[in-house]
Order: C-alpha cells, then sequence, then structure tokens
C-alpha cells in the first residue's frame, strides 16, 4: 500500500487532499492518506470568528469570484446554497485629508474605459493625457517576468500609476509594483497590450469577464469562509487528520521518506505534500543546496483590526464599502474595509463593523509591531476618526498578526520557483511544494495548486 502525507491543513493541502481521495475513490485504490496539521483547528489562513452579532473574518475575507474552478468547486461540496455575494458601491482612495472615489470601471484601478480615465477625480487633466499613449505606443520590450509596476507606467503614465492603480495592486499583492512580476499580478494585461494595441482596450473589450453575475466581484458563506475548510474536513472521510501534531524533520528512508512528529513519533510515506510556509518546508527538508533558493523567497507582514461598533453602518459614506490610504494620506493604516457594508452577513443588526490593515510596507510597521493589542485598538480608533470622523468605543474588536506569513511575488519569483522545484524533484523525488508561498496567494489559486499537486501524485499511483 502506497502512503502520501501532506503536511499543512490549510486550504491548498486541503484541496490536495480532497483531490487525492477522490481519485482514490473513483479508481479503487489501495492508498493510506494522512493529513498533518499543527495547529488544533485546520484552514490556515482561512478562520472564521463570531462574536456575538458579527462575523469576522481573521484572515482571508473573501474568494475571487471570476475564478473558473470555485464555482464548480463550490457545487461538488454541496454548498451553492450558502453562497453570498458582496455589496456593491465606491472604493475610494484617502488622499490629502479625504476621501476620493476609485472609478467604478476599474480593474485594481486601471481604467476599463476612456470615460472611466475621464471621470477620474484622482488624476490631474496632464495625468490623463499621459495615459492616452497607451493608445499608440506599442509593447516591443515587455515580457510577462518583468516588472507590473514599470509596465503600467510605460503606457499608463507616471501619475495614474502612482495615484490610482498603485494603491489598490500593491495592496492586494503585498509589495511593491516595480518589484512585482507581470506573470504573478495581471498577465492578461500584457495579453491585451499585445493583441489590442491598448491596455485600456482589451479591457473595454473583456469587460464581462470581470463582471460576475450582478457585478458581485467576491463571494463567501452566509457563515464565514471557514464553511469551506468545514466541508472538506467533512467530505475527507479516508483521510487520517492528525490536528495539533507537528513535524520536526523529513528524512529519506530505504524506499521512501521518514516523518518525525514532534510527538515522538514517525511515519513512513511514499509522497509528501508540504503545502506549508516555504519557511518551514526549508527547515523540514534542512538541505543547504535549497537554502540559496528558499532564501531568496520573500515574506511580508500585517497586521489586521476589527473595530465593531453599536452604531448603524449607515454613518458611512454613502454606497462607500471602503478605501485605501494613499501615498498623500496622514492616516497610519494601509487600508480599511467597511465590513458590514461589503458583506451583510457579516452583522446581524447592520451594525458598522471595519477592518484596518497595517502592512509592512508602511514605515510605521516595526513600531507597530512591538504594541499590545489594546494599543494597536487605540491607533485603529484614531484612524477610524480622521477618516470617517467616527469616534466611540467599540463594542467588539479583533486584531490578527501575520508576521512574515504573506508571500511577495518579486521579479526573481519565477525562477527561484522554478529552481527550487527541479532540485526537490531530481533530489527528492516524490517531494512536492504546494501553496501561497509558490503559485498564487487567492483562495482559487490555492485550490488550483492542490489539485495540480494531486494529480502529479496520481499519475504515480
Amino acid at each position: 500500500m502506497k502512503t502520501v502525507v501532506v503536511v499543512g491543513g490549510g486550504i491548498t493541502g486541503l484541496s490536495t487532499m480532497y483531490y487525492l481521495q477522490k481519485t482514490v475513490k473513483a479508481r479503487n485504490l489501495s492508498v493510506r492518506l494522512i493529513l498533518i496539521e499543527g495547529n488544533e483547528e485546520l484552514g490556515g489562513k482561512i478562520r472564521t470568528v463570531l462574536n456575538g452579532p458579527f462575523k469576522i473574518e481573521a484572515g482571508a475575507d473573501s474568494i475571487v469570484a471570476r475564478k473558473q474552478n470555485i464555482k464548480p468547486f463550490i457545487k461538488e461540496l454541496n454548498l451553492e446554497d450558502q453562497v453570498v455575494y458582496n455589496a456593491t458601491g465606491k472604493s475610494f482612495i484617502h488622499t490629502d485629508g479625504m476621501l476620493k472615489g476609485i472609478p467604478e470601471d476599474a480593474l485594481f484601478g486601471i481604467p476599463m474605459s476612456l470615460e472611466s480615465l475621464a471621470k477620474s477625480d484622482l488624476v490631474s487633466a496632464q495625468g490623463k493625457v499621459d495615459a492616452l499613449k497607451d493608445f499608440y505606443t506599442k509593447n516591443e520590450t515587455f515580457t510577462k517576468n518583468d516588472s507590473i509596476g514599470l509596465f503600467l507606467e510605460s503606457f499608463l503614465g507616471k501619475e495614474l500609476v502612482q495615484k490610482q492603480i498603485s494603491p489598490v495592486l500593491s495592496g492586494v499583492y503585498s509589495g511593491k509594483l516595480n518589484e512585482l512580476t507581470i506573470a504573478k499580478t495581471l498577465p492578461e494585461m500584457l495579453d491585451y497590450k499585445n493583441e489590442y494595441g491598448s491596455i485600456i482596450r482589451g479591457l473595454s473589450e473583456n469587460k464581462q469577464k470581470y463582471q460576475s453575475k450582478g457585478n458581485k466581484k467576491f463571494l463567501s458563506f452566509k457563515n464565514g469562509l471557514s464553511t469551506l475548510v468545514d466541508r472538506i474536513e467533512e467530505s475527507l472521510d479516508l483521510v487520517e487528520i492528525l490536528k495539533g501534531v507537528s513535524v520536526d524533520k523529513i528524512g529519506v528512508g530505504d524506499e521512501g521518506y521518514i516523518i518525525s512528529l514532534a510527538n515522538g513519533e514517525t511515519l513512513e510515506t511514499d509522497f509528501i505534500v508540504l503545502s506549508t510556509p516555504h519557511t518551514v518546508a526549508q527547515k523540514l527538508l534542512g538541505d543547504r543546496e535549497l537554502d540559496e533558493d528558499f532564501d531568496g523567497l520573500i515574506n511580508s507582514s500585517m497586521i489586521s483590526v476589527y473595530l465593531g461598533f453599536d452604531i448603524p453602518d449607515s454613518m458611512l459614506p454613502k454606497d462607500g464599502t471602503g478605501f485605501i490610504a494613499g501615498d498623500n494620506s496622514d492616516l497610519i493604516c494601509n487600508a480599511c474595509t467597511w465590513t458590514s457594508r461589503k458583506w451583510e452577513h457579516t452583522s446581524e443588526n447592520s451594525q458598522l463593523l471595519v477592518r484596518l490593515f497595517y502592512k509592512s510596507s508602511s514605515p510605521d510597521y516595526e513600531r507597530l509591531r512591538s504594541l499590545t493589542n489594546q494599543e494597536l485598538i487605540q491607533v485603529a480608533l484614531r484612524d477610524i476618526k480622521n477618516s470617517l470622523s467616527i469616534s466611540g468605543n467599540p463594542v467588539t474588536s479583533e486584531v490578527t498578526k501575520w508576521h512574515e506569513n504573506m508571500p511577495n511575488y518579486h521579479i526573481k519569483h519565477p525562477q527561484i520557483v522554478q529552481s527550487l522545484e527541479e532540485k526537490i524533484s531530481e533530489n527528492y523525488p516524490n517531494v512536492l511544494l504546494a501553496g501561497c508561498s509558490y503559485n498564487g496567494v487567492g483562495i482559487p489559486d490555492c485550490i488550483a495548486d492542490g489539485e495540480k499537486k494531486a494529480q502529479e501524485i496520481c499519475l504515480k499511483l
């Protein structure tokens, strides 16, 4: 009997095991499946906290609806009746002491039409004129391994990128645009430029792709994202799930691998999927030949602060769902989601629930990192007062710290991942790296990566 061990019970590890079990059942294979998670709960960066009338997502807060693999996966799990979509509304950038709306007809701040560009309050008349060179300047040098920031600036102009696009896109991908690749952010923008001669024209021609039914771009579940984790766990009836058990070391055995657990036990296995942060995988393998590549992967950090108030969310600007702090903002936070407005299911009585983000890209982060949770809440309250003119004590709060745990896809990331996979394939056959450290940060990307890793293993069973 072959044995497959997945280390890490986040969404990638769970998806890997889900698809492995699916094939094992379909082919009636004799395979032992083991999932190991160091925490007492599965889910990784997905964790829903029920706090009085509020549903708080301490990690990821939604799933991108347009990703083609997510709807079939939800249907397969019989969760379609649990799906909820975000309320649509304006997003703002806080700059020059005020909130200015991001044009609604835009993707990550990139105009999807000439009208969207013309109506922007964030860019000057000259900045709009500069952006028009997108329509008559050809791409002769950029490939998908180049910087997304330099690519966009070359055709849309510096002002549009710096004032409208960068605050949004760098926030989503947790890094500076000039250090992020086209391939790992928005590869279709290069395709549009090459095919249509213009990024804006390409977006306009493919607008329907980015607009889910009713313009619902994101989805979650009535009882929070942990619903997805719980349902997958329930379905894994052939899988041995070990929670609260850490892996100390991975060694090479006579016919496979030996996994040493922190409780003193060992497991022999034929296949291993390391669905953990890359720093954990590096430690478990303990191979100096791999260290240079592992060290080249970069993580960033983030602190999330939720504040729930006993006031109606009608206190918020009309039709808004949140803001991002621009370069000229006097706020300490990088962004703020008006959760109760964007996700009606998160607040039973439509009371105000907001989430503020503090990222390591901010010069204030090192100071913030040393603060207690109560001190961080006070920082968040000042940001709320200075941005929304709302004061008062929250009735609930939730602080989450993700230190050195947010993947940053810099320029050399694709080459490093390729090098790592080639070396591991040669030196550690049947050991696979999976998860957001390598192949995509969104939940659909992680599910797709899990499915891919399961398929690779199933070809050898």
